[in-house]
């Protein structure tokens, strides 16, 4: 099946990357409660700021896959090359920004001072990895659009052994570095970045198959018409999806001011569950080029029947994972942390985790088989009434206006993605059926 052979890849991929996100969380709830709070907030007001740029940088895959399956190769490169100048021109000001803005944004959002300071260094450590990340996303989207997925996953691999060992170092201070705590984790992500746009960039250069896309081998200037059409397409892409994972963030950042227990609990269950969302995270990835290359062919029908697997597989993953949380999530808390304060609080918001997960991948298969069609402004506007207009709303209300205990909070996500399953499935059954 053509999506589980270009997903497979990304699956590994983006469980490489979890991985990441696993590591630094287990290392960090190592230091203590508040170093594991610190890392939480930070890397979600990190993730708000990468999903944006993100999301304008996904629309590179559907653009490739589209002029691929038409048989246009030589064009790919020139969207390739705007894409590189288009994330340096994000990636470098996100660093001068945040230094300036990360600490007295936390101080205005009220999270916790016990950790507040600690949870700034983090944030301003990690911005420095931003553009090369940010090319590494043109090159990676590039790649995934011709449906050659093999590359990023050997990268994500290795920027997973890159970051591991990059937190011992400097989290814990070995080989002659200095002990950096959270702020080290930021700093190994970092430099972890840097090495996998290395690797992926070297790959591209050297490797034959990639000489009829001609990225690397002239110097364009900046097409503005080509930037906008990017923008155009990934502009609602980069809302849809950071609607959802604002949500996530920003509740991480409400849930940040109720202190460290309920935060490094809150980081748990967040953690474990984004871990399990990157297959279908992955397996959505590959739909999208599927559909995308299939429509650029003319095949119409057969584009609407792999959007069809792309959301079934999706949510078949994510019942297996609800019934995997429901058995085994006392074990899966235990590989955090021994405090017990915390272990209780993140077993129930497991139980909620579980709950969501169907609802999670149905929506995330149905929103990448629209991409594919290249409709993105539809899926923006369901996410954003129902992650925005619905669910954060119940969140506040829970988590500031009442001080309800986090399960509470968490079931804002039980009503977004049940609303985004419903309406987005709908959507592509109408778009696809013309």
């Amino acid at each position: 099946m053509a999506i589980l052979r270009l997903g497979g890849p990304l699956v590994v991929n983006n469980l490489s990357v979890a991985g990441m996100g696993f590591a630094d969380a287990v290392m960090a709830g190592r230091l203590g409660a508040k170093e594991l709070a610190a890392v939480a907030v930070g890397s979600s007001v990190w993730f708000l700021g990468f999903t944006v740029c993100l999301g304008i940088l996904m629309a590179i895959s559907p653009i490739a896959a589209r002029l691929f399956g038409a048989g246009k190769p030589e064009l790919i490169g020139r969207y390739t090359r705007q894409g590189i100048y288009l994330a340096l021109a994000m990636g470098i000001p996100l660093i001068f920004i945040g230094q300036y803005v990360v600490g007295p944004l936390l101080e205005v959002v009220g999270i916790d001072a016990e950790f507040r300071d600690i949870t700034a260094g983090y944030t301003r450590a990690i911005l420095w990895g931003a553009p090369p990340i940010f090319v590494f996303l043109a090159l990676r989207f590039t790649t995934e659009g011709i449906g050659h997925t093999r590359p990023i996953m050997f990268t994500s691999v290795f920027s997973l052994g890159c970051n591991v060992f990059l937190n011992y170092v400097l989290m814990f201070g070995h080989f002659g570095f200095p002990a950096m705590g959270a702020v080290g984790c930021g700093y190994a992500s970092a430099i972890t970045m840097w090495l996998v746009m290395i690797a992926l960039g070297s790959y591209i250069i050297l490797n034959k198959r990639y000489k009829p896309l001609q990225i690397f081998t002239r110097v364009s200037p900046v097409r503005l018409d080509i930037f906008r059409e990017i923008i155009a397409l990934g502009l609602p892409i980069a809302v849809t999806i950071t609607a959802e994972a604002g949500l996530f963030s920003a509740i991480s950042i409400l849930i940040g001011t109720r202190g460290s227990e309920i935060t490094a609990a809150h980081q748990i269950a967040l953690n474990f569950s984004t871990t399990t969302f990157m297959v279908p995270l992955a397996l959505s990835s590959a739909a999208t080029v599927q559909v995308g290359q299939l429509l650029g062919a003319g095949r119409h029908e057969t584009s609407r029947l792999a959007g069809l697997v792309g959301i079934g597989l999706c949510a078949s993953f994510m019942t297996l994972s609800a019934a995997f949380l429901l058995l085994f999530r006392d074990a899966v808390v235990g590989l955090y942390t021994d405090d017990l304060a915390v272990r209780s609080i993140a077993i129930s918001l497991l139980l909620i985790a579980a709950i969501f997960q169907i609802a999670d991948g149905i929506q995330i298969g149905a929103a990448a088989a629209l991409r594919g069609y290249k409709d993105t402004r539809i899926p923006m506007a369901i996410n954003i009434v129902v992650f925005w207009g619905v669910a954060f709303p119940l969140a506040y209300l829970a988590a500031i206006t009442y001080a309800l205990p986090p399960n509470y909070i968490w079931m804002a996500f039980v009503v977004a993605l049940g609303l985004a399953a419903v309406l987005l499935t709908w959507r592509f059954h109408r778009l696809s059926r013309i």
